[in-house]
């Protein structure tokens, strides 16, 4: 880990950064085909590159997996590193004129429901007031749009994509508590243990609805629970939680904003979950892209409290 400390301290030069970019294109794609397609060199080359990188950060990058190259605890942290070069590489490439370097246009997110709703409509207006030439449009269906087929310029995901033209970067891990109305605890029976749920009524997404396996929260806490009432929109599970209907699992993030809602089980149910920034690879270096992908940096940040 000293290696890599000191390789990152050092003013990379061409050769070096051409490592770090095999090293980037392997971490996203997985297999050293699709990493060279990406590259436009063949797999030996990019394994080559890795591995003189592995080398000369003395420690081991990748691991092989069922499904390809995964990266080790040392290839995530240096992930984060090699994305804050490339970011920077691109910003020093910024003779960047037209459309690419100006902060105006439209720019579509796919975002879920809950994020955009709790964490990111209340900041538009302050975002506005820095990118006045740059107009959000939030998507919110069921089912993330797809940056790979264009049709969202930015999408929050929940979980990493394996393949595709895609540049994607952690924004934040988030928790998940299973809460109540005070309104309901008072009235029903106590809850000491997960088997007390079987006797309470329970809020969660329409099976038949659910479009990522990350939002099965439910069979986390035991694998027959189903919801009795159940709704494709986690506004409308909120909504029926504040009412006293019954218990569901809501991100933090919503549940702890709202002083009626008590967390319920807090030392057993305790289910974290991911968002990933995903972007096209070829609008990841326009300008108000980057501009949006900042503002989502910071305003993460700035709510961790409520995230994690």
């Amino acid at each position: 880990m000293h290696g890599m400390i000191a390789f990152l301290q050092v003013s990379p030069d061409r050769m070096q950064w051409d490592d770090l970019r095999h090293f980037l294109a392997l971490a996203r794609a997985q297999t050293l085909p699709a990493a060279g397609q990406s590259l436009g060199v063949d797999g030996t080359t990019v394994w080559r590159r890795v591995d003189r990188l592995s080398k000369e950060l003395d420690t081991s990058l990748f691991e092989i997996g069922a499904t390809g190259h995964k990266l080790t605890t040392s290839g995530e942290e240096l992930l984060r590193h090699a994305e804050d070069a490339e970011r920077a590489v691109q910003a020093a490439n910024s003779a960047l004129t037209g459309e690419r370097g100006r902060f105006a246009g439209t720019v579509r997110l796919s975002l879920s429901e809950g994020f955009a709703s709790w964490i990111v409509a209340g900041d538009m207006a302050a975002f506005h007031q820095s990118h006045p030439g740059i107009r959000l449009e939030i998507a919110t269906t069921n089912g993330f749009l797809n940056p790979s087929r264009r049709e969202a310029d930015l999408a929050v995901l929940l979980a990493r994509p394996a393949k595709g033209p895609l540049v994607a970067r952690k924004l934040s891990d988030y928790r998940l508590n299973l809460f109540a109305s005070r309104e309901y605890l008072a009235k029903s029976p106590a809850i000491t243990s997960p088997e007390d749920l079987r006797q309470h009524i329970l809020i969660g997404y329409i099976p038949d609805f659910i479009y990522a396996d990350e939002l099965r929260y439910l069979s986390e806490i035991a694998s027959d629970l189903s919801p009795d009432f159940s709704s494709s929109s986690i506004n409308a599970q909120y909504a029926m939680v504040r009412a006293g209907t019954g218990l569901a699992i809501l991100p933090h993030f919503i549940g702890a904003q709202d002083p009626s809602l008590v967390p319920v089980l807090a030392d057993d149910v305790k289910i974290k979950r991911s968002f990933w920034i995903v972007v096209h690879r070829d609008l990841s270096k326009v300008a108000r892209i980057r501009a949006v992908i900042d503002w989502l940096v910071d305003l993460v940040a700035a709510r961790a409290h409520l995230l994690t």
